[in-house]
């Protein structure tokens, strides 16, 4: 089965369309513009290029940029100067190229049959340290969905005024997979087995309902 798997696979990153895929040139300025001519923009460009080849998932890191070296406060691990990290910096690239993919995504037809999903590794502690930075903190650990009939503007859950722990609403590490199951078709209930035949549940979480529509707005 490795072996299937692995052929399957190359074959895809060997395919025709793969490798048209990730010629951005391609692409028409205005286009390339809309994403940002950041490494981030221009890799959900190539992820929209690439689902439009037939690739079943495609997952975007978070590129460092040319300066982007700092050991303190490396991408969005923001251990020192996150004030002005986010707001000269990260978000003003995230909310242009973010926001651009989603559009795109819609306009062709797309976006119904895609699940977008933006997160990171953990949420930040609620207060800052001796660098103006803040550092790892699990508690509360926000995430983004759109698109493959995901309800649009809601928020699911609420932390409390420090933004240190959950009010209402929890949504767990494994909500978030048993909503991806969902959503593929597989279901949150399904099973597999591994090299020693061993059974596993696909996850342990439910479905999240208020994302999927499936419960009526607080």
């Amino acid at each position: 089965m490795h072996n299937v798997t692995m052929r399957n696979a190359m074959g895809v990153v060997h395919s025709s369309k793969a490798r048209e895929a990730f010629q951005l040139d391609r692409e028409p300025t205005a286009v390339r513009d809309r994403y940002g001519r950041t490494k981030w923009g221009q890799s959900l460009l190539l992820a929209r290029r690439l689902l439009e080849a037939g690739v079943r998932m495609v997952f975007v890191n978070w590129p460092r940029e040319p300066g982007d070296m700092s050991a303190g406060n490396p991408l969005w691990d923001t251990h020192s100067q996150n004030n002005p990290r986010m707001k000269d910096v990260l978000c003003p690239q995230f909310d242009l190229s973010f926001p651009a993919l989603i559009e795109d995504l819609d306009q062709r037809g797309m976006l119904a049959e895609t699940l977008v999903v933006a997160i990171g590794e953990m949420g930040r502690t609620p207060t800052f340290n001796s660098a103006g930075g803040r550092d790892h903190w699990g508690n509360v650990w926000p995430f983004v969905l759109a698109g493959a009939g995901i309800r649009t503007a809601q928020v699911v859950g609420a932390s409390d005024h420090r933004g240190a722990e959950v009010r209402d609403g929890k949504v767990t590490p494994s909500d978030l997979t048993a909503t991806m199951a969902h959503l593929l078709g597989i279901g949150h209930h399904a099973m597999f087995r591994d090299k020693a035949d061993r059974p596993h549940k696909v996850t342990e979480g439910e479905p999240i309902r208020l994302a999927l529509g499936l419960e009526p707005k607080h």
